[in-house]
């Protein structure tokens, strides 16, 4: 991205009530294409609401969201998803039953031939998922095995990999290593860092600072529903977002 470039997404004055609950109380956040952003706030923050604005599943109130400098208006997921807007939940997504090349072509199948006669191409998808997983060094050893038998950190990364792959613009992760140890975490890590390398901007979500130092290259604390803080995570440290997060410390949204 050049300088005159806008941001890939940001977010203005959003608000989002259910209720009598005020969710979002007015969020700005911008996300910069090619980097990792960190999404950051204690339970009730206001970080899943924001998230489900971004990717179609409940409309602002108020507020505008615009993408590559355009305003736009979410309806659905599937708007998200046209715009290349993918999410990684802590729930994965994936069916154990099914083999990683299904997983991996779930809802979005390559078929050949024409109407009524058209069948899968099993063949297309299980070359192509070798092919996105090999480009994001998954350490999965067979695309033809069943996700059941692949390990916590094996499925994280092929959920990532399929967000990835139709993400091609946002992936937005929710805590993606919240399950997992320390060999695993650090696999997942490298990921992440793999797809920024490779021009995918990625949205973290996550309650583990030391991550976000690995990782991020942004960081915006949400609380009580407004942007408390943003930080250049080159510039800060764990101690100091832990207080913007707490309260403890204030912040400001434009802060370095």
């Amino acid at each position: 991205m050049t300088n005159t470039d806008p941001p890939l997404v940001e977010i203005h004055g959003v608000t989002k009530s259910f209720d009598a609950v005020r969710a979002l109380q007015g969020v700005d956040l911008s996300i910069t294409q090619a980097e990792v952003t960190a999404l950051l706030g204690d339970n009730g923050a206001g970080k899943s609401t924001l998230v489900r604005c971004l990717t179609g599943v409940h409309p602002p109130d108020a507020g505008e969201i615009r993408f590559r400098g355009e305003p736009i208006r979410l309806g659905s997921p599937d708007d998200a998803r046209r715009l290349g807007i993918e999410t990684v939940y802590q729930t994965l997504g994936l069916i154990e039953d099914l083999q990683v090349w299904q997983n991996l072509y779930l809802n979005r199948e390559l078929t050949v031939g024409f109407g009524p006669l058209r069948m899968l191409d099993k063949k297309a998808m299980i070359s192509s998922s070798r092919e996105i997983l090999s480009k994001l060094d998954v350490n999965v050893p067979n695309v033809r095995a069943t996700v059941r038998r692949m390990s916590g950190g094996q499925r994280q990364s092929i959920s990532i990999a399929r967000a990835a792959n139709w993400g091609k613009t946002l992936v937005i992760m929710d805590e993606p290593t919240a399950a997992l140890g320390v060999r695993e975490t650090a696999a997942v890590e490298e990921l992440i860092r793999r797809l920024r390398d490779s021009g995918v901007t990625v949205l973290l979500i996550s309650h583990d600072m030391g991550q976000v130092m690995r990782v991020a290259d942004t960081a915006y604390v949400l609380r009580r529903g407004r942007t408390a803080a943003r930080r250049t995570v080159a510039d800060t440290d764990g101690d100091e977002l832990v207080g913007l997060i707490t309260g403890a410390l204030e912040g400001d949204s434009s802060g370095g």
